[in-house]
This record gives C-alpha cells, sequence and structure tokens, in this order.
C-alpha cells in the first residue's frame, strides 16, 4: 500500500497496479481504492492504509451465550435484537416466539446490520465453534486439527474393531448383516487378523480374530506375532474379562481410548472406510444405495441374489490378503504393507500354537468330575470317547464363548485331555422346528403387544386456540367394567389370601428371631 501511494503522488499509479495489489492481499479492486482515498482523506491512516478501525462490532460473551441459545441460528439472534432495540427505543415491536428471555438479551448501540452481523459471526467464530452450536460437540470435531504419532516399529502398537458390512448376507437361510472384526498393525497398515461373524459380534470373535493375529503359521502368516499394545473403543465385549485375560496372559497391554473417539485410533478406521468402500459397496445385497432392499416390493428381475455366509467371509479374506500384499498405501513410500513389515528388522516374539489354544479360551473356573454320564455343564452332559475308563476323574473345562455344543477338557494342572461335545444334542430337523415355533411365537407376542399398544395410545383433538388438550375415544360404563374385571382376575397377586390359614408356631429346634420368642412363649402357656 505504501508503495500503491508514492506510485500515486508521482502519477504513475494505474489500474493494473490496483488489480495486482488487490490479488496479492485477497481483496478487490474496490476496496484497495477505498483504502488510498482513506489514506489521502485522513494523515493518521497514511501509516497503516487499510486497517481496521477500533470502533467495529465485534461478538461478545453476551452474543454467544445467545447463539448457543439459538443453536447458532445468527439471523434468529439478530431479530431479536432488534426486537430489543425498538422495545428500549418505546417503538411497538412483537416478540421473537420462543426467544431468550428480555433481560438475557444485550441492548446493541448502534444496532448492527444483520450482513456486519453475519460477517462479524463468521469472523470471531471459527468454524468448529459454529458447527458445535448448530449441530453439537460431535460436529465440531471434524473441524480439529490432530497430530501425527511418532513413527513406530511392527507389533508397537495394533488397532481392533468391530465394523458391520452395510449388506445382507444368507446365514443358513436367513438374511443378516454381518459383522467383521480385526487387528491391523499401525507402523505398517498390516492386518494381522481377521474374523467374520453373521450377526452381532461377541468375545469369540475377537479371541477368534486375536488367534488368527497372533499366529504366523500357516493360513495366517506371515505378520503377526505378539504386539506389545493394544487399542480398542470402550466395548464391552474388548474389555471383558476374557479378552482382557488374554491381553494379560500375552503380556500385552490394552489401552481402552474413551468414548466417542476415533480419532484416537484413525488406523483401523480408515481400514473401515477403505473396505466400506473398495469392497463392502460392490458386493450384491448393498443396502447403502438410492433404493434400499427393504424399501423395494419385490427384487428386480435383474438383481442379483445376496451372497452366502461362506462366500462373504472369502470374499472378505481375499480383501485383507490383497491390502496386504497388493494396495499401496500413503505413508509407505510406496510399499505394500507386507514389503513394509517384512523391511523392518524388529525382533518378533512369537507363542506356540499349542500354548495359545488355551489362552483363546475361557475358563469356568471350576474343579469338576468325570461320571458315568460324561461331564456335566451348565445343566447338560457332555461325552467324549477318551472318557472311557476315566470316571471319577477331576478336570476343568474351557470353552469358546457362546459355543455350547462342544467344550474342551483339562486336567487340574492345565493339561489339554480331549473335546467333550454335548450328549443328547437336537437332530437338525428339531432345531428347525423350533426355530419355526419360535418365529411364531414371536410374531404373536409381537401382534398382541401392538393391539395392546393400540389400546393404551391416547388420541387427543386437534385445536386452533390454546385451549386445555381434550382426549378423544368415548367408552360406555358396560364396556369399562369388564375391561377392569378382566384385568383383576388375572391379577394373580390380587388374587392371594395369604391370611386365610394363620402360620403354625415354629417348631422349638428352630432358630427363632428374637422378635417372635416372646410370641411363642406366651401362645405354648
Amino acid at each position: 500500500m505504501q508503495q500503491l501511494l508514492r506510485l500515486r503522488g508521482q502519477g504513475r499509479l494505474s489500474r493494473g497496479h490496483v488489480r495486482l495489489a488487490g490479488e496479492c492481499l485477497g481483496v478487490s479492486e474496490r476496496t484497495v481504492w477505498r483504502w488510498l482515498a482513506q489514506a489521502e482523506a485522513a494523515p493518521g491512516a497514511r501509516a497503516v492504509p487499510g486497517a481496521r478501525s477500533a470502533d467495529r462490532f465485534e461478538i461478545t460473551g453476551e452474543l454467544r451465550v445467545l447463539l448457543a441459545y439459538w443453536r447458532g441460528n445468527a439471523s434468529a439472534v439478530h431479530r431479536q435484537l432488534v426486537v430489543r432495540a425498538r422495545a428500549a427505543a418505546g417503538e411497538p415491536a412483537i416478540g421473537v416466539p420462543g426467544g431468550a428471555p428480555a433481560e438475557a438479551v444485550p441492548l446493541l448501540d448502534p444496532l448492527p446490520s444483520l450482513s456486519t452481523f453475519l460477517r462479524a459471526v463468521r469472523r470471531d467464530l471459527t468454524a468448529g465453534e459454529r458447527a458445535g452450536l448448530a449441530r453439537g460437540p460431535e460436529a465440531a470435531r471434524a473441524h480439529d486439527v490432530f497430530g501425527r504419532r511418532p513413527t513406530q516399529w511392527r507389533n508397537r502398537t495394533w488397532e481392533a474393531d468391530h465394523v458391520q458390512a452395510p449388506l445382507v448376507v444368507d446365514a443358513d437361510g436367513e438374511l443378516v448383516h454381518p459383522w467383521v472384526t480385526w487387528f491391523i498393525d499401525v507402523a505398517t497398515k498390516t492386518i494381522t487378523g481377521t474374523a467374520v461373524t453373521p450377526g452381532h459380534p461377541s468375545r469369540a470373535s475377537i479371541l477368534a480374530a486375536l488367534r488368527a493375529a497372533v499366529l504366523r503359521t500357516g493360513p495366517y502368516g506371515p505378520a503377526g506375532g505378539i504386539p506389545e499394545q493394544v487399542r480398542v473403543d470402550r466395548g464391552r465385549d474388548f474389555l471383558s474379562k476374557t479378552v482382557l485375560a488374554a491381553f494379560t496372559d500375552l503380556k500385552t497391554k490394552c489401552e481402552d481410548l474413551p468414548a466417542y473417539s476415533p480419532h484416537l485410533k484413525g488406523t483401523v478406521e480408515n481400514l473401515n472406510r477403505c473396505a466400506d468402500r473398495m469392497l463392502f459397496a460392490v458386493l450384491p445385497g448393498y443396502t447403502l444405495t438410492l433404493k434400499p432392499r427393504h424399501a423395494k416390493k419385490k427384487p428386480e428381475p435383474d438383481e442379483l441374489p445376496p451372497l452366502t455366509f461362506a462366500e462373504f467371509t472369502a470374499e472378505v479374506l481375499d480383501w485383507a490378503r490383497w491390502w496386504n500384499t497388493e494396495h499401496r498405501p500413503a505413508g509407505l513410500a510406496g510399499r505394500t504393507p507386507l514389503e513394509a513389515w517384512q523391511a523392518d528388522p524388529t525382533p518378533l516374539s512369537d507363542i506356540p500354537e499349542a500354548a495359545l489354544w488355551g489362552l483363546m479360551l475361557e475358563d469356568d473356573g471350576r474343579v469338576r468330575k468325570l461320571s458315568s454320564h460324561g461331564v456335566r455343564w451348565r445343566g447338560r452332559d457332555y461325552l467324549g470317547a477318551w472318557m472311557a475308563g476315566q470316571a471319577g476323574r477331576h478336570v476343568r473345562i474351557r470353552h469358546m464363548p457362546h459355543h455350547d455344543h462342544e467344550i474342551e477338557v483339562c486336567d487340574p494342572a492345565g493339561r489339554h485331555l480331549g473335546t467333550a461335545h454335548l450328549a443328547d444334542a437336537a437332530t437338525p430337523e428339531q432345531l428347525e422346528e423350533l426355530r419355526r415355533t419360535r418365529t411364531v411365537r414371536a410374531r404373536r407376542l409381537r401382534e398382541e403387544a401392538k393391539k395392546a399398544e393400540a389400546l393404551r395410545r391416547q388420541r387427543f383433538a386437534p385445536a386452533t386456540a390454546p385451549t386445555p388438550a381434550q382426549r378423544l375415544g368415548a367408552i360406555t360404563v358396560a364396556e369399562a367394567d369388564q375391561e377392569l374385571a378382566v384385568a383383576s382376575d388375572s391379577d394373580m397377586a390380587a388374587l392371594a389370601l395369604p391370611d386365610l390359614i394363620a402360620p403354625a408356631p415354629p417348631p422349638d429346634d428352630w432358630n427363632t428371631p428374637a422378635s417372635l420368642r416372646p410370641a411363642t412363649r406366651k401362645s405354648k402357656r
């Protein structure tokens, strides 16, 4: 600006100079001309041309409170400021419906225009603050800046999470939304272990994925080993006693992150997003479309049938293998995750598969005895061919959570003896009939609950004036008495007669409470 003033004093200032200065300063050409006019009119403005005046309008603390009251609606705040100024001037003004109390609205003199007020809100409040006022603190996090963690080595930190695939698969004749549980190495972006569950995941899903992540033999390797720490969110299954005991046995630190903080485990969250865009979106049965499956009355002729659970599991495992061996994520200098893993010279800590077997099972916590019917657990008998001739032996039970069709039997020292299966397991035909019966019963209960909810629903008459609410639905006296009589006949607590037969005095050998002893002795006399 000083150079422009010198050029103007020499008579060599052109429009091209002003346009170039405006582009450099990020303002319009008209603004630059206005700054030059102000510098010539006021000698004090010549030192700092274009400086903001000290008396410009700014957002104060009271206005911030009003913005929070109106959920970030700046126009509504300005309307209430206008009403407050008119009321103070004695002019007739209609209050803003639902507005803040008049004593909480500041009186501004002079009152800024709407454009000035909106410009001040955009200038004095950050984008995160405006989003937080409008949609809550969660929306403000999208505008935050987070630093990168320092570069680590392989198996230094793993991250684990569940992700629900937005598609349906055929699991034994039923359409379900599958879940994927996986562990990923933060340093090399390598997926170390994956488990797929046809339904909501549990502790068994975590243990299965952890076992696949730790082992480096067979189909699980070559990436794996024992990590130093694992980051998980605040999920009940990740913090269960069984999973924490497995981490403790592996000497792995489990870092429980705060709730609603996906940015603290960004590696696995990015993996979830990549799986959604690279894999789930192109599979049959994808539900996040313009016309979801449940909204269609009947499937289209050219629509592909949903995958079976086995086919979906194969797709997920193939994609995880492609991620490790073919994909080249940013930050790995053009290498694949497996190449980055193999190039890391950090020594690995492995555990034998036989020792890992016991760590991935849940301990029953009791010492039981083998009988002629096998071992009894949870009210059911389990048998194994290896139990012949060992009745009377003391054993312990280890099992995979929710897998009650078979258990693993060990001696009290922890040595594995064998597998035991449910003795009187139902046949597949019986299980199918049982599932069908349960479905019919659940449907009937839902219909009855829906009818009961319709009886409980209260309807009110619409109003066009401020009047008390008027209930609708007339009923006769006979209908009300009949319904009350049916309800009283079904209430067993009301029909009970506890005082019909007086209780007999307690025997002499009973340890009678002190409050009953005097009455008992008096009755004997």
